[in-house]
């Protein structure tokens, strides 16, 4: 199963950081994948094929062999797994757990910032207005989590990189692209980041105008 063929599918304009998060997987695992582009903007993932296979209807999905499966922690976990090879996750079972902790509320809460600060900011370089009181506030948040976890100067968040900082450093990239106020630390933390080969494949995608 495991020489089986990998397809990754995402979104056309190659913006979704969860779609990111597996590419960037992918990439640091040495892995042989085919991505395809799935244009949301005309329904292609309601259509009956990719319905099947997604479940969900969402991007990204992975495709391996005649397995498919969609939900990005979903996917890095089971890439992890059935890949053991350059994990991608903290090998020390509660750091693991930590690590899985911040990618689930990354993806469920702070929803006035996904919301201010699209990653159109990100990968489109689009400015964004001031920051809504409500948004503030999960910014606040953030920031005070990310406090606990990283200390001063710090490359990665537990010592040796993992897929949560490719998604911490997305969500902290939404405002320091942006221009917003963002302490020096988090915004060092990020760009060291962003500057990851395996991220930067995915930043340089080639990408169909807004």
């Amino acid at each position: 199963m495991s020489e089986a063929p990998l397809r990754l599918y995402a979104d056309a304009q190659f913006a979704s950081p969860y779609a990111m998060s597996v590419f960037v997987a992918l990439q640091e695992k040495q892995l042989k994948f085919e991505l395809f582009a799935v244009d949301l903007g005309t329904g292609a993932n309601h259509e009956e094929r990719y319905a099947v296979e997604s479940l969900t209807r969402r991007v990204p999905t992975l495709a391996h062999g005649d397995f498919s499966l969609s939900e990005s922690t979903a996917i890095t976990e089971y890439l992890d797994e059935t890949f053991p090879d350059a994990p991608i996750y903290p090998r020390d079972r509660n750091l693991r757990a930590r690590a899985r902790q911040l990618q689930a509320w990354l993806r469920s809460d702070l929803m006035p910032i996904r919301q201010e600060r699209s990653t159109e900011v990100v990968f489109y370089k689009k400015e964004a207005p001031a920051l809504s009181a409500a948004a503030e506030l999960a910014v606040q948040k953030l920031y005070f989590a990310v406090d606990q976890l990283l200390s001063q100067d710090a490359s990665n968040l537990f010592g040796e990189w993992c897929i949560a900082d490719t998604d911490l450093a997305v969500m902290l990239n939404r405002l320091v692209m942006n221009g917003d106020n963002v302490p020096a630390k988090f915004a060092s933390y990020a760009t060291r980041q962003w500057e990851r080969e395996s991220v930067q494949q995915w930043a340089k995608l080639s990408r169909p105008p807004l």
